[in-house]
């Protein structure tokens, strides 16, 4: 079977959903967890804090993608790049996004901010505390609640999830685990 047999071509795929393929990943040091806080001009999520990642390139596959990402957001060189699972969105618009999400280890704690945000090196057990308690302080991206805490206490992983908005905008987390 060559590339025209796989149904990618402009007909077959018109009327087809179509996602834009991303990477998220969480990077661990000892007991801390690397969160970057996007900056106040970024379109998506400003001010918010998150793990780091970005757009899958068309010769890549998700975890080269992911360790790409690493490297040009915080400098950072890792290994035990792990699968934790994935989440497809539907933001409600013609097109759709396919997450696909990672933990990994640095071999050192020096980081370089850029243009995407700041980096922060946050007490893993903190961040889940803060996430449990009754007046949150971290601003995080909507989807880090429910993500974290599967992916650091629950040990839910891999782990298949579909992300939707309902009427008020509100998010809506369908989690599935193998």
């Amino acid at each position: 079977m060559g590339a025209k047999d796989q149904g990618a071509d402009n007909i077959t795929v018109q009327k087809r959903w179509k996602v834009v393929p991303r990477t998220l990943c969480f990077i661990t040091y000892q007991d801390q967890l690397l969160l970057m806080k996007r900056a106040p001009h970024k379109r998506v999520f400003p001010n918010h804090y998150n793990g780091v990642g970005g757009h899958i390139e068309r010769y890549e596959d998700p975890i080269t993608s992911a360790i790409r990402e690493i490297k040009e957001e915080t400098g950072l060189d890792v290994h035990n790049v792990r699968y934790c699972g994935s989440t497809h969105i539907d933001a409600g618009e013609d097109n759709g996004i396919m997450l696909f999400i990672f933990t990994a280890e640095a071999l050192q704690k020096k980081i370089i901010d850029s243009e995407e945000g700041t980096l922060h090196w946050l007490p893993i057990t903190e961040v889940l505390r803060d996430i449990r308690s009754a007046t949150p302080q971290l601003k995080l991206v909507e989807d880090l609640p429910i993500l974290l805490p599967l992916i650091f206490e629950d040990n839910a992983i891999p782990f298949f999830a579909h992300v939707s908005y309902d009427k008020d905008d509100q998010i809506i987390f369908r989690l599935q685990s193998p």
